[in-house]
């Protein structure tokens, strides 16, 4: 309450002087001047009436800006975390079918992070894979969802595969056998009923190169990945630098909402091969201080 104003009894200061031309209530105190407007402030009517309007004017001037910066965070959600991609074919059936919008984290990459065994990817067109497939119209309001990142771009020539194998593994595939990593079969629950593991096209063995990737769908008999490309400049690899990130879950439709987890068979023991080699030089390094110390003790002897 302003200083000055109307109170009971117990009035907590008296300003004399401080109102001179009011008059006296008759008990020794000063009265303010009527103003003839006994409403509370901030009750929206009157005088105060067009403060409230005043802040309703303000809203629709900050709408702009918030729409703005909607905007911003969406485009930087899209380049640097997360982006929705649209499935447009059958070479990853049952895991992805055709039509499912997945989200990529794109957000990990920037930390210097790899793809790994068993992860689904997506990478650009690493050379001529898209030769001749169609490029699907967008209207103006799909365009704009899919600069925003609401929507995948028609323009954007992306691929969508399994990472089977990384820089350094020996990778292979015989007919009527399995795929081998670093000579582990891999047990495959995701291949599409009824695929082989490559009957279609059989390879190897060989082994991946410095900043590479070995990918495959999970449609082998429908899937124009890594084997059909190795007469290309990579061999069918695809560059590191190529990849845009990882597909993480399926967002739609809702009645396919699934993660896309990393199947079992690539944590199976010795598929590592950098791992394979870990106790071996462990054991020679820790063996060399050992055995330098006890040719000191055999010389001072």
């Amino acid at each position: 309450m302003a200083v000055g104003a109307r109170s009971g009894h117990g009035d907590p200061e008296e300003r004399p002087g401080a109102f001179p031309e009011q008059s006296s209530d008759g008990g020794g105190r000063t009265a303010p001047p009527d103003s003839g407007d006994d409403e509370p402030e901030g009750s929206g009517t009157g005088q105060h009436g067009g403060t409230g309007q005043k802040k309703q004017r303000s809203f629709w001037k900050e709408l702009p800006l918030l729409i703005g910066i909607a905007l911003l965070l969406a485009l930087l959600i899209k380049t640097f975390l997360l982006q929705a991609f649209s499935i447009p074919s059958d070479s990853m059936m049952n895991t992805l079918q055709r039509g499912d919008r997945v989200l990529v984290d794109k957000l990990t990459p920037w930390f210097g992070s790899e793809p790994e065994r068993g992860e689904v990817v997506v990478f650009h067109d690493p050379g001529g894979w898209l030769v001749g497939e169609p490029t699907p119209e967008q209207n103006v309001f799909q365009q704009f969802l899919s600069f925003i990142g609401l929507m995948p771009s028609a323009e954007d020539k992306d691929l969508i595969k399994r990472t089977i194998a990384v820089a350094g593994d020996t990778v292979e595939c015989k007919k009527g056998g399995p795929v081998k990593v670093n000579g582990k079969a891999l047990d495959e629950p995701y291949l599409y009923p009824g695929s082989s593991a490559c009957d279609d096209a059989p390879f190897g063995p060989f082994k991946v190169p410095e900043d590479r990737i070995w990918v495959m769908g999970d449609n082998r008999q429908n899937s124009q990945d890594s084997r059909y490309h190795m007469e290309d400049a990579n061999r069918g690899f695809v560059p590191v630098d190529e990849v845009v990130g990882r597909a993480v879950v399926v967002a739609w439709p809702l009645n396919r909402w699934a993660t896309l987890p990393v199947p079992d068979t690539y944590d199976q023991p010795g598929i590592n091969a950098a791992a394979a080699l870990a106790p071996p030089a462990l054991g020679l390094a820790g063996a060399v201080p050992l055995v330098l110390w006890r040719r000191r003790r055999l010389t001072a002897g």
